[in-house]
């Protein structure tokens, strides 16, 4: 006999939170199946709709799994698709995974009569999991998608949840009201003034860094502006979108990148490197060169290995190499991408460690921030 979805979210609340945990019952409670009806998994063909009606056993064991569930591919979501459908464009909406939800929810450290703002609607799961455990009335969720909002809410009203959930672009104007607590579930490439603006006077806001694996948490400041550190915790979402879908890749705007001889040609000092796979040495390398992209594939079933840098700035990097071998680096533009890498990995290799995890942050009000160590300091401006 199938397990129902009572067992199945049981059993995830014992593995995301602990006994004594004030999301266990939340997370027991909440069918997050019925959030998930349809998603997206990847198989070498491409990728393939699951739909999980249609299979209930295997719905249930997805949708309990602590894992992120990909429901939009570029400007498509699973459940406005086809079986046959192919889409080509990168993941732009996800059910994430329930661990990371509760973990940034005991960052931002909600508690009873406070309003909270849930920024990246996505599913609704986020949000259910905050009704429960504080009201409806308490919260408000908002996206840049219009479906995911209308789906969010009425799936939300499905299981008895009747929050605000509002369509816009969370980096502009929020709804006129104030919050005590701001987590956001997309991440930005610096704290938008607008969240600071809808903070109250001793709120506190949590939100990923994009580009990199940094949880910042901060609280609000007399100044308008927050305090805090960066969390000692990893984590990354989806960039927050501005429109229906994200602005086309730099590899596909960059074409000469992926195959033409660089302006420079050297031998690298070091393997090629899946840089989204390293969260310390992807941080590193975004806070030395903001808005850098990466790209990496893989060739003759992993034989041969190449990872592209690039920036809008027109600076680019591809290395290609036999599994572990030196590479081959072409390089262009104004900036030596491949080379700040390999200061990095060099680092890291001296020193055992990259990473910034509980530094201090300030966060002025107009949401520039500064990290800063010693005599280490960067500004993400």
């Amino acid at each position: 006999m199938s397990a129902t979805w009572q067992e199945c979210a049981s059993a995830l609340a014992d593995e995301v939170t602990h006994a004594q945990s004030r999301w266990r019952e939340a997370v027991r409670a909440t069918p997050r199946h019925l959030f998930v009806p349809r998603w997206w998994e990847r198989e070498e063909s491409g990728p393939r709709l699951v739909d999980g009606p249609s299979d209930p056993a295997g719905w249930m064991r997805a949708a309990y799994r602590d894992t992120s569930l990909v429901t939009r591919l570029g400007t498509l979501h699973a459940d406005r698709a086809e079986p046959g459908d192919r889409p080509e464009g990168a993941p732009s909406s996800s059910a994430t995974l329930p661990s990371l939800v509760v973990q940034m929810f005991r960052h931002v450290r909600p508690d009873e009569g406070m309003d909270v703002l849930d920024v990246g609607t996505g599913s609704g799961y986020s949000s259910a999991l905050l009704c429960h455990r504080f009201g409806a009335h308490r919260v408000t969720s908002v996206d840049v998608d219009p479906y995911l909002t209308e789906a969010a809410r009425e799936r939300l009203a499905e299981v008895g949840h009747r929050p605000e959930v509002a369509t816009l672009d969370a980096t502009g104007n929020l709804p006129g009201s104030t919050y005590d607590r701001i987590v956001a579930m997309v991440s930005v490439p610096r704290v938008p003034a607008a969240w600071l603006t809808a903070l109250r006077p001793g709120g506190r806001l949590v939100c990923t860094i994009t580009g990199t694996g940094m949880v910042i948490g901060a609280d609000k400041t007399a100044d308008g502006g927050a305090a805090g550190r960066v969390e000692p915790h990893q984590a990354g979402f989806m960039g927050v979108r501005h429109g229906a879908d994200y602005p086309p890749r730099l590899l596909a705007r960059f074409p000469h990148a992926r195959d033409e001889d660089g302006e420079e040609v050297t031998v690298g000092r070091y393997p090629v490197l899946d840089v989204d796979r390293a969260w310390d040495v992807k941080t590193q390398l975004f806070l030395a060169v903001p808005g850098v992209e990466t790209h990496y594939e893989e060739a003759e079933q992993g034989e041969r290995r190449t990872a592209w840098l690039l920036h809008a700035d027109g600076s680019w990097a591809r290395a290609e190499a036999r599994r572990d071998d030196p590479p081959t680096v072409h390089q262009g533009g104004p900036r030596r991408l491949w080379n700040t890498l390999e200061r990095i990995r060099h680092l890291f290799n001296t020193q055992g460690s990259l990473g910034v995890y509980g530094f201090p942050v300030r966060i002025a009000p107009d949401g520039v921030c500064h990290i800063a160590w010693g005599d280490w300091a960067v500004t993400l401006e």
